[in-house]
C-alpha cells in the first residue's frame, strides 16, 4: 500500500456514531492513518462532497436512511473519482449483489478487522492508481504530440507498419518514394515499397515478425518509389505503438557506400568507450527486452549491479589520469566471467550491470560468489602499479511480476547500497519469490533479539520534555524506548510492532515501567518534581495483575502515584473500551494518572470521556502538520482545548516543529507542548547530577 503516514480522506455513511467509530478504530489500529467524517443525510452528503471531498465512502448496508444509489449519485455529480465501499455486519448475497450493482466497488465484513484493513488498503490503492493513470494518459498525450511533432520535422523517412500496413509517416518518408501526402500511402502495404527481386525475403520476414520474432537490426535490400524506380536501401527497424497497438518502426536510408563500415558504427553506438563494454542506453534497452521477455514466461533471468569499493580512494592513490585504465581492466575481467548468454554495461562512472541469462536463484548466486571472489583474488595493472580491489554487488532475480526496469534497477540498487553500508564487499541478491519466508527468518531473528534484550536489560530508556505553556510545576517528560543492538541502538519502529504481534509487549510495558519509576525516584531525591507520561499497550490491559504490581514497584520506590501518566491511542482505547475503562479507574485507585493519544481525529471523541477518566488529551498529531497555513487545523485544536477545558481536562500538542506554532498553540490555550523542535528525546541518565 502507500506509505503508513498517508491520511485517507474517509466518509462514513451510517446512522450510528458507535458503529462509524468502530470502523475507524479497526483502521487505525491497522496503521491506517484516515481524516473521518459522517454524513446520515442528502444535505450532510451533498456538503461533505462541496467541501474537500473523500478519498472513500463506506456505506452501511444495515445501519443507515441513506442507500447506495442516492450516495452514488451524489459522488457522481461531484465529480470525483471516490470508491464506494458497502459494509455490514453479515455479508448477504443478494444485498451484496444489489450493492455491487448500485456502484460498489467492493463490500467489507465489519466484524472481521482483518477483512476491513485489508478493503480499504486494496481500494485505496485502486484509487491511487486510477489517479496515476489519469495523469500518465495526459503525460502521454502530451508526449505523443511532442513525438509527432518530432517525428514531421525529423529529415530521416520514418514510417509506422501495423500487421504490414502503414498506419503513419512522416514527411521525408513521402518524399523519398514519391508520394504527396499520406492519404496515397494510408493502408498500403510495406511489401509496395520493396522492389521484386527483395520482395518474397520481405514477404517471410514480416511472416516472422508477426509470430513475436524479434526483428533485424538493419537490412539491405533495393526500395521501389511510387513511380516504379528503384535504389539501394537499408532498412532499420524498431519496436513501437501507434494508438495503443503494437507496430514496427521502420527507417529507410539510402546504403551506405561500405556496408561493413555503416555495421561497425552501428556497433560503435552502442558501445562505452572506455571499457568496450555496452553503454548504459543500450544496457537499458537490453534489460527492457529482458523484461518483455519475462512478461511472456521467460524464466532464469537476473540483474546485478557491481561497483568497485572505495574507488575514490583508489583514484587518489593511481592518479585519475589512469582511471580508465582501471575501469578497462575491470570490464576485462567482467568478460571473462561472462557466458554468452551475459549482457555487460557500464551504466554509470564506475558501475557496471550485468545481465544473466538462463541461470536460476541457485546459479545466480554462485555466479554472484564467483565474480566476488575473482575480485578479491584479481592483480589490476595499472601502468607500473599493481592494485588490489574488492567489490559490492547487488542484484535481484527477474521475474513476471517484477518486470520493469526502472524496479529492477532501483532492487538491485537498494541490494548494492545495502552491502556498502554493511562495509563492502558482500553480494546480496534479492529473490522476490522468496519474502514471505524471508520474513518469517526475520521476525524469529527479532523474536530473539527482544527476548534477549528482556533477558539483559538490553533496552534503553530515553525521555523528550513535556512544555507547559502556563507554569505547570515540575518537570514533565514521554519515555520513549530503544533497544540496543549489535551495531547501535534500533528505534522502536523497528521492534515493537513485532513484539506485539508476537505477545512480547506486557513483558516489555513492565520493564519500560520498572526502570521509569527508578529513573524518577532518582530524580526525586536529587529535588527534581517529575512526571513521566509511559506508553501502554492494549495487550497489557488484559493482565488483572499488573495495577497491583504498579503500586508494589511505587511502594519499593517510595514515590507517589501522580508522577506516572499512562497513555493509550484514542482508536486502541476505543477497541478495548471495557479494559480500557476498567485500567484507568484503578489507576486512580493508586493515585496515576491517565492520558489520550491521537485524540480528536475520532468523529465524537469527547464522548470516550464519558467512559474513560482521562486527565490529559494529546492532541492528534495530524492537526500539527503545517498548522500555520491549515486555518481548517487551527479552529480544530482551538475546540479541542475548550471542550478539553469545559471538562476539567489538560491538553498536550505534540510534533510541534517550529515557532509560528508555538504562538498559535498558545492562543489556542494548550496547556502542553512537545516536538524536535523545542528538544529531541535524550537518554534517561542512571543518575542525576
Amino acid at each position: 500500500m502507500t506509505k503508513l503516514n498517508t491520511l485517507i480522506r474517509l466518509l462514513i455513511v451510517d446512522d450510528s456514531v458507535e458503529s462509524a467509530e468502530q470502523i475507524i478504530s479497526i483502521l487505525r489500529n491497522g496503521g491506517i492513518a484516515v481524516r473521518p467524517s459522517r454524513a446520515t443525510n442528502e444535505a450532510e452528503l451533498e456538503a461533505e462532497f462541496g467541501q474537500q471531498p473523500p478519498d472513500l465512502v463506506v456505506v452501511t448496508l444495515d445501519g443507515t436512511s441513506l442507500t447506495m444509489p442516492q450516495v452514488r449519485d451524489i459522488a457522481e455529480r461531484s465529480g470525483r473519482d471516490v470508491a464506494l465501499i458497502a459494509t455490514a455486519t453479515r455479508l448477504v448475497d443478494d444485498a451484496i449483489v444489489q450493492a455491487f450493482k448500485d456502484g460498489a466497488r467492493a463490500a467489507m465484513l465489519r466484524t472481521s478487522h482483518e477483512h476491513v484493513q485489508m478493503v480499504v488498503r486494496r481500494e485505496y490503492d485502486g484509487l491511487i492508481m486510477r489517479r496515476s493513470v489519469r495523469r500518465l494518459e495526459a503525460a502521454l498525450r502530451e508526449s505523443e504530440r511532442r513525438g509527432d511533432a518530432l517525428l514531421d520535422s525529423s529529415r530521416d523517412p520514418i514510417a509506422f507498419v501495423h500487421e504490414g500496413m502503414h498506419v503513419r509517416a512522416n514527411k521525408a518518408y513521402l518524399e523519398m518514394f514519391g508520394y504527396d501526402s499520406f492519404e496515397d500511402l494510408e493502408g498500403m502495404s510495406i511489401l509496395d515499397m520493396i522492389a521484386a527481386p527483395d520482395a518474397d525475403d520481405f514477404k517471410a520476414l514480416l511472416k516472422r515478425l508477426s509470430k513475436g520474432e524479434k526483428p533485424p537490426q538493419r537490412l539491405n535490400l533495393k526500395a521501389q518509389r511510387g513511380d516504379g524506380s528503384t535504389f539501394d536501401a537499408a532498412m532499420e527497424f524498431a519496436e513501437a505503438s501507434f494508438e495503443g497497438e503494437p507496430c514496427q518502426q521502420i527507417t529507410f536510408r539510402l546504403q551506405a557506400s561500405d556496408p561493413a563500415l555503416h555495421e561497425k558504427l552501428d556497433e560503435l553506438r552502442t558501445k562505452d568507450l572506455v571499457t568496450d563494454l555496452f553503454n548504459r542506453t543500450h544496457t537499458i534497452t537490453e534489460l527492457e527486452n529482458a523484461c518483455a521477455r519475462a512478461a511472456n514466461g521467460t524464466i532464469d533471468q537476473a540483474l546485478l549491479l557491481v561497483e568497485p569499493d572505495n574507488f575514490r580512494s583508489v583514484l587518489d592513490s593511481i592518479g585519475i589520469g589512469n582511471a580508465d585504465l582501471l575501469l578497462g581492466d575491470i570490464a576485462t575481467l567482467l568478460r571473462k566471467q561472462l557466458d554468452e548468454d551475459d549482457i555487460a554495461g557500464r551504466v554509470g562512472d564506475h558501475l557496471f550491470a550485468l545481465l544473466l541469462g538462463k541461470r536460476d536463484a541457485e546459479a545466480t548466486s554462485k555466479f554472484a560468489q564467483r565474480l566476488h571472489a575473482a575480485f578479491a583474488e584479481h592483480i589490476f595493472e595499472v601502468g607500473k602499479r599493481s592494485i588490489s580491489l574488492t567489490a559490492s554487488i547487488g542484484g535481484v532475480l527477474l521475474g513476471e511480476k517484477n518486470a520493469r526496469a526502472d524496479t529492477l534497477m532501483a532492487d538491485a540498487a537498494t541490494g548494492l547500497r545495502q552491502v556498502q553500508t554493511e562495509g563492502g564487499n558482500r553480494v546480496h541478491i534479492h529473490d522476490p519469490s522468496a519474502q514471505d519466508k524471508a520474513a518469517a527468518e526475520s521476525t524469529k531473528r527479532w523474536v530473539g533479539l527482544i527476548d534477549q534484550a528482556l533477558a539483559t536489560d538490553g533496552f534503553v530508556l530515553y525521555h523528550q520534555p513535556i512544555i507547559s505553556l502556563h507554569g505547570a510545576e515540575g518537570d514533565f517528560y514521554e519515555i520513549l524506548l530503544r533497544m540496543a543492538g549489535p551495531k547501535g541502538e534500533i528505534p522502536p519502529g523497528h521492534f515493537l510492532p513485532i513484539a506485539e504481534r508476537n505477545g512480547r509487549m506486557p513483558a516489555i510495558d513492565r520493564w519500560v515501567i520498572s526502570k521509569a519509576i527508578q529513573a524518577i525516584a532518582e530524580r526525586e531525591r536529587a529535588g527534581h518534581r517529575t512526571t513521566f507520561f509511559i506508553k501502554l499497550t492494549p495487550q497489557s490491559l488484559e493482565d488483572q495483575t499488573l495495577v497491583p504490581w504498579i503500586a508494589q514497584q511505587l511502594k519499593t520506590e517510595r514515590q507517589r502515584g501522580d508522577s506516572l501518566v499512562f497513555e493509550m491511542p484514542e482508536a486502541k482505547v476505543v477497541t478495548s473500551l471495557k479494559q480500557a475503562r476498567a485500567f484507568a479507574k484503578a489507576l486512580e485507585q493508586i493515585h496515576c494518572q491517565f492520558a489520550l493519544e491521537q485524540f480528536g481525529a475520532g468523529l465524537n471523541s469527547f464522548q470516550l470521556l464519558k467512559h474513560v477518566p482521562a486527565h490529559y488529551l494529546k492532541i492528534d498529531r495530524h492537526f500539527m502538520a503545517d498548522l500555520p497555513k491549515q486555518k481548517e487545523n487551527q479552529e480544530k485544536v482551538k475546540d479541542i482545548c475548550n471542550q478539553a477545558h469545559q471538562a476539567g481536562k489538560l491538553t498536550v500538542a505534540e510534533f510541534v516543529e517550529d515557532a509560528a506554532s508555538m504562538s498559535i498553540l498558545f492562543g489556542c490555550g494548550v496547556n502542553f507542548v512537545q516536538g524536535n523542535f523545542l528538544q529531541e528525546p535524550e537518554k534517561v541518565l542512571s543518575h542525576v547530577a
